[in-house]
């Protein structure tokens, strides 16, 4: 039987070499280089396909595809939301993605995606709020202390310089792991009993928050004149955190209209209800934050050109660190037209 040819192998980023390219180059590092990654992937929006993602729903979560290409390189992303899992030890999300070259239609990557969605959705939260966030913002409220938590914690610090978070969950649990976790982080970290705690005195608000169910995380009254937020969680048909109110008086930014006004918090809205796409303000096509006064609102759904990002970035990291295992992934027959005699003379 001849050996597969270096064609047949497809490098493989496992979750244990993602975590250790990750401490390698540093945490904090990975999350302002996918911030700039994904920056500069907005403002070459116009290049690339885009689609809303393709999802199953069934009762007890969803399954999607998330496909993207600019043309040379063709990307997906494999995941799921199912926030019942939590109950039985498992993982609310989980993801593997895959790059492909366009002119062959060979893989070049296969990733890990559930470390690497929490790191890319941070990163683009804190991108977002560098744009529309209000000048020199330094507190943070999270609510919602699960496994992105602290993700989000760390790249607000990096990238928009926040210095204190204050924390809440309905789980007091989930908030004190996240203080043990950020504990010499360089945050001044806060625990607080309820939401409106720790709203108090924060310029952006980050909810995110699991639960698949249209959800009040924050009331009309919680939200007061000037500040920026984040939400994150709501991010499929039925699953909201904010109260339709906030939404009408705050301007609204977005991923893709066509796959947000599906999944995002502009579903309680009227389908033809304003929005500016975040590309837009990157690019200078519109403004972002107009007023001191004003709320601004990114409803983050994460989009396929965003994990395009995070997996070109990994692609080039693993070509410098070899931080991977190589698959034996593609059929490859010393004639491209005899892979039944390939099958047959490897017995």
């Amino acid at each position: 039987m001849t050996a597969p040819s270096k064609q047949a192998y497809v490098p493989f980023v496992s979750v244990a070499n993602m975590m250790k390219l990750v401490l390698y180059v540093g945490l904090e590092r990975v999350l302002t280089d996918l911030c700039a990654e994904i920056e500069d992937d907005f403002r070459r929006w116009g290049e690339f396909d885009k689609t809303p993602r393709v999802a199953s729903h069934s009762d007890v979560g969803v399954i999607e595809l998330m496909p993207t290409s600019d043309g040379e390189t063709y990307g997906f992303k494999y995941v799921n939301g199912h926030p019942g899992n939590m109950k039985n030890g498992l993982q609310t999300v989980t993801a593997f993605g895959l790059l492909a070259d366009v002119q062959t239609g060979y893989p070049i990557l296969v990733s890990e995606m559930t470390l690497l969605t929490a790191l890319r959705t941070a990163a683009t939260s804190a991108m977002a709020a560098k744009w529309l966030a209000p000048k020199n913002a330094r507190v943070m409220a999270l609510i919602g202390n699960g496994a992105q938590a602290e993700f989000q914690a760390l790249a607000f610090k990096a990238i928009c310089g926040i210095e204190e978070v204050r924390f809440y969950d309905i789980d007091p649990a989930a908030t004190a792991k996240c203080l043990e976790n950020l504990k010499g982080s360089g945050i001044r970290l806060i625990a607080c009993a309820t939401a409106e705690a720790a709203i108090e005195g924060a310029q952006i608000i980050t909810t995110v928050t699991a639960d698949k169910q249209y959800a009040t995380i924050l009331s009309d009254n919680m939200v007061g004149t000037g500040v920026h937020i984040n939400g994150v969680g709501g991010d499929c048909p039925g699953k909201t955190e904010l109260h339709r109110d906030i939404l009408l008086r705050s301007s609204i930014f977005v991923e893709y209209p066509p796959q947000t006004r599906v999944e995002g918090e502009i579903q309680a809205l009227d389908p033809d209800h304003p929005v500016t796409e975040l590309w837009q303000v990157i690019t200078g096509v519109a403004a972002g934050r107009t007023a001191a006064a004003e709320v601004t609102l990114f409803d983050s759904v994460g989009f396929a050109i965003e994990d395009f990002a995070a997996l070109r970035y990994v692609h080039g990291k693993v070509a410098q660190t070899g931080f991977c295992e190589q698959l034996d992934m593609i059929a490859d027959p010393d004639d491209p037209r005899d892979l039944f005699g390939m099958l047959l003379r490897s017995a």
